[in-house]
């Protein structure tokens, strides 16, 4: 095991596979005496000190100048094991689904910047956590944002152009991002991570992810039951769908998407498929690396369920800059089946394309319900 005896209380990252350097990366000067121990069953041995370094790229001069602090560098020689982990005073997370993970994170944290406005957010505002900073500008899910502000979060700006002066300003002991992606995450964790110990979550199962936050905010039990209410209601509508075939679309100003009934896909359409709601052949996959199709205007004829539900707007422009008008106004969108029975139905972005925890998710069963059982 690795020890790490830490200045001040502050976070170090410590990255360290097999035998070789580790490097500890902190925003704070390193003090003379800072001590690095490794521990095994024969004993400690303290490795000594520290050596500051000049910032030397571009990202360490940026938040060198924001912060007013000297990046140092520690080197750490690996001579016992060929693993380490890294000693945890808070709270140890280890799951496949978390970036860099183990990673160990505050027990109780008291100042959380989220990334983005969605999952993220909606989660860790169910789990009971200290939010204090999230992507709010454009947001769509008016209720969502209001939630935010009435509990004090301030804005870091749109979620694809976040201001890093509003984050280091906020103070963050915790960033938590569900980008839904290793890939996304390796994007985003080497800059977010010098600020503070940052989860980023990489799969898109939002049910497991409201098991991991509701640990750091202490509603376990609270939050068990509002999922265990909101299975009950998804049993019961699926035990009522009717054997109606249901198109969805979404609409955006330079595309169409349909995101399909696969193994894997976004959330509000892996509870369609889970209330048994039935999708045309074009709209269903058993592959599990599918999960959006982008049709042209001759690949709209495949939409040929009884129902037809569709998304416009939100954080695209495509609900004021016409593209809403002219597809609705093209002859190929009038020969749907859907279209030309009437049973076509626009639905909120705000909980199917900014999908947000359990409150989206009874929306959607409200569609459902709706849209699907209640038609007629």
């Amino acid at each position: 095991m690795v020890e790490v005896k830490k200045p001040f209380g502050l976070p170090l990252n410590l990255y360290s596979r097999g035998f070789g350097s580790a490097h500890l990366v902190s925003g704070e000067h390193l003090l003379p005496n800072l001590r690095l121990t490794m521990v095994d069953a024969k004993g400690d041995i303290t490795l000594a000190a520290a050596k500051c370094l000049k910032p030397t790229t571009d990202l360490e001069r940026k938040l060198g100048l924001m912060l007013s602090r000297t990046f140092c560098v520690a080197h750490l020689l690996l001579l016992l094991l060929p693993t380490s982990i890294l000693a945890c005073d808070g709270r140890l997370v280890e799951r496949e689904s978390v970036y860099k993970s183990p990673l160990c994170f505050p027990s109780d944290p008291k100042r959380i910047v989220v990334l983005d406005a969605s999952f993220g957010l909606g989660i860790s505002l169910d789990a009971g956590l200290a939010v204090v900073g999230a992507p709010l500008d454009r947001m769509s899910d008016d209720t969502l944002r209001l939630r935010a502000e009435e509990a004090g979060v301030t804005s870091t700006g749109f979620v694809t152009e976040p201001s890093l002066e509003t984050i280091v300003a906020l103070q963050p002991d915790m960033i938590v991002g569900f980008p839904g992606s290793e890939s996304m995450a390796a994007g985003i964790y080497p800059m977010v991570s010098q600020l503070a110990p940052t989860l980023l979550y990489t799969t898109i199962d939002w049910m497991d992810f409201y098991d991991l936050m509701a640990g750091f905010g202490g509603r376990q039990e609270s939050v068990n039951a509002e999922v265990d209410a909101f299975k009950t209601r998804l049993a019961d509508v699926r035990s009522r769908i009717p054997a109606t075939k249901v198109s969805v679309l979404r609409i955006t100003s330079w595309d169409f998407q349909v995101y399909l009934d696969g193994p894997v896909t976004y959330a509000p359409f892996e509870i369609m498929r889970q209330a048994g709601v039935t999708r045309s052949d074009y709209e269903t996959t058993d592959d599990p690396s599918q999960s959006m199709k982008r049709p042209d205007w001759e690949d709209l004829a495949q939409l040929d369920g009884d129902i037809l539900l569709y998304i416009v707007g939100g954080t695209n422009a495509s609900a004021e800059d016409g593209r809403h008008e002219e597809v609705l106004a093209s002859p190929l969108w009038q020969m749907l089946p859907a279209v030309q029975s009437g049973n076509v139905h626009r639905v909120d972005h705000a909980n199917w394309m900014e999908f947000s925890g359990l409150s989206s998710a009874h929306r959607v069963l409200d569609d459902i319900e709706r849209y699907v059982i209640g038609a007629p």
